[in-house]
């Protein structure tokens, strides 16, 4: 059997894989690895540094410095996407004819150009990101910020057209497929979802002792559910509320300062925060920022008892039947309330193994990536 070399793309440096989108970029390069696949990856470097983890995964890796600054947010391409070019990537994508996988819209600088026009190309969408950035304008409190989500938003979505030029797109949701589908009509689009941490199931039975809700702090949309939570749902109740992430704003800080039954921990290393998902009597996962398929709402599927969600989280996973799903702050507290004293058991677990093992395991969804690229 002849190798089988792949090019990937990345936005960013995928380990260590502690937010959403290098999650995905990680496990998937793990499953490839596994697999046999020969992975050179290609990564721009700008707020962590190349990592030796990544060299026992891939056949090669390339770092490459992000083009920050005004001349970037001055292209008419989306800065996202303007500072992430960079001759040497161009060149060392020419010294074969593998097919090359863009992740994000971010990495799709040289989707589009002329010396790439006969490559396989596929597009790996982790959001639609013109209505991520619409949505995180419209809860960013700072003018300077919000005028800068707004402007992202215009050009996304007028970029967005470049993806034609991709022969496969993976979408991480079947909402995003739709969308895709209905924009690029004639072009092959497959759900593909996220690729996670978990090959296992790690579910504690029995009862916790909190309720935890986590992810990246420094983002707009979670410190908004956060504070939602934090102020409307959890104030005044007995129920002690654990808050946990990467880089919390100064508002967060501020309430679990106060004291009660409010605590946050910033910056939780990987362990710590599986063992945060995992002790915990109920996971609460809220956003109004509806695109992309969230991973920690699968990360706690694998490890966490009890999970409680708004519909706008669910975004056509299909995830419904495994989760209670609630609107109101009022319908999430007494929820909370119930589950808070109810064993999580073995039939509970069962449901979760039949439904996520179908749709969501690595191995087989590798396989059919495999088979989308290569052929078989």
């Amino acid at each position: 059997m002849s190798e089988k070399h792949l090019h990937i793309v990345s936005f960013n440096i995928p380990y260590p894989a502690n937010y959403g989108g290098v999650i995905d970029v990680f496990y998937k390069l793990k499953a490839l690895h596994k697999q046999g696949v020969k992975v050179h990856l290609h990564c721009f470097k700008y707020d962590r540094d190349g990592n030796g983890k990544l060299a026992s995964v891939c056949h090669k890796v390339y770092y490459y410095k992000r083009r920050t600054g005004p001349l970037a947010a001055m292209s008419m391409k989306p800065y996202i996407v303007a500072s992430r070019r960079s001759d040497q990537l161009l060149n060392n994508l020419l010294k074969d004819d593998y097919p090359i996988l863009f992740e994000g819209l971010h990495s799709c600088y040289y989707i589009d150009h002329p010396k790439l026009k006969d490559r396989f190309k596929v597009y790996r969408e982790s959001n639609i990101e013109h209505d991520y950035y619409f949505n995180l304008a419209k809860v960013e409190r700072n003018l300077l910020k919000k005028f800068y989500f707004w402007g992202a938003s215009i050009k996304l979505k007028r970029y967005q057209k470049v993806l034609e030029h991709a022969q496969l797109m993976l979408t991480v949701s079947k909402a995003d497929t739709r969308y895709l589908q209905e924009h690029f009509p004639h072009k092959r689009i497959i759900h593909l979802p996220s690729f996670h941490p978990s090959d296992d199931f790690n579910i504690l039975t029995g009862k916790g002792n909190y309720v935890l809700y986590h992810g990246n702090l420094s983002v707009p949309e979670n410190t908004v559910a956060a504070e939602f939570l934090a102020r409307e749902v959890f104030s005044g109740t007995k129920i002690p509320l654990v808050m946990a992430g990467l880089n919390p704003p100064e508002s967060l800080r501020k309430i679990a300062g106060n004291g009660g039954n409010i605590q946050l921990i910033a910056n939780p290393s990987d362990d710590e925060m599986f063992d945060l998902i995992r002790n915990a009597q109920v996971n609460v996962l809220v956003t109004f920022q509806g695109t992309g398929l969230k991973l920690k709402l699968l990360n706690t599927l694998y490890n966490g008892r009890h999970v409680i969600v708004n519909k706008t989280i669910l975004n056509g996973t299909g995830l419904d039947e495994l989760c209670t799903v609630k609107e109101t702050a009022d319908d999430i507290r007494k929820s909370t309330e119930e589950l808070f004293g109810k064993d999580f058991n073995q039939n509970e677990l069962a449901h979760r193994s039949r439904l996520l093992n179908g749709n969501y395991s690595n191995k087989n969804n590798v396989n059919k990536l495999i088979e989308y690229i290569f052929g078989g």
